[in-house]
């Protein structure tokens, strides 16, 4: 099932100085009302780019602490006059421990990681702490940052939309995904690496947004020791860093980068 993930559509550029608009044509990313189920009942709406659904699906559903992906038996994709339908089937298992769920009311919009939650206690959740972890140069950050873009063809397209790059310890990028949501970005991310079978003790993680406390969470949730966000950090972001364990690196640019939490996990860092 192959959806377009951008179109091409006209506007009129003008510039301080020029006395008439310009005809120009430019590309814009899709964001499709994607519904996602669980045994065919239908559980959230999430509005992303239309492409990895089915890394979507599995990554939600480890970063939502639905089930974890050895709890998912199948992935079934279906049209929709308004979108796309995501129905993951879950194991035995699985669907004992959807009885937990952390419930949505309402879509979740592109830019929103927690819409439709119903409670404070249901939306700022208690992280568990994780294990340390192996260090990782500064270097190693650095060239995970560089080649980042070079793998986002999307976002070259557009400049509209979000990108997660899961790296080894050396910098090397060995998945990445796109998306007009960061969380949904980070959750296709996260996804493509359970079903590939990557190992989180030997990775970490970048994300080309700010760092909000979701995407501390849904990396805490898939047990990665380090995140590394391009923009800046909130300050519970920081906060549920520090308390789960996790290293969080932002604002990390060409020039370099600033370690929050964490620092031990950083070749040559001193704990702030």
């Amino acid at each position: 099932m192959q959806h377009a993930t951008y179109q091409r559509l006209p506007a009129l550029q003008w510039r301080v100085g020029d006395q008439d608009s310009t005809p120009i044509e430019r590309a814009a990313p899709e964001e499709t009302a994607i519904g996602l189920c669980y045994d065919s009942e239908p559980y959230a709406v999430l509005m992303a780019t239309p492409a990895d659904l089915e890394d979507l699906a599995v990554g939600f559903t480890i970063t939502e602490r639905i089930a974890g992906a050895a709890d998912i038996s199948d992935i079934r994709l279906g049209e929709h006059p308004d979108g796309a339908v995501v129905d993951v089937l879950l194991s035995r298992e699985g669907r004992r421990k959807i009885g937990r769920l952390r419930r949505r009311a309402i879509e979740g919009r592109s830019g929103c990681g927690l819409c439709g939650v119903q409670s404070l206690e249901e939306a700022i959740r208690p992280l568990e702490t994780l294990p340390d972890g192996p260090v990782v140069t500064r270097e190693a950050v650095q060239a995970a940052l560089a080649a980042i873009e070079s793998q986002c063809p999307l976002g070259q397209i557009t400049r509209a939309t979000h990108a997660a790059a899961w790296a080894d310890l050396s910098g090397r990028l060995l998945a990445v995904r796109e998306d007009v949501g960061r969380h949904n970005a980070l959750d296709k991310l996260i996804g493509a690496a359970a079903r590939a079978g990557l190992d989180p003790a030997q990775a970490f993680i970048v994300v080309t947004s700010r760092c909000s406390y979701e995407m501390v969470e849904k990396t805490v949730m898939a047990r990665v020791g380090l995140l590394a966000a391009i923009s800046a950090p909130t300050a519970l972001a920081i906060a549920k860093a520090r308390a789960a364990g996790m290293t969080l690196i932002a604002l990390a640019r060409a020039d370099g980068h600033a370690v929050f939490t964490g620092a031990e996990r950083i070749a040559d860092g001193v704990a702030p």
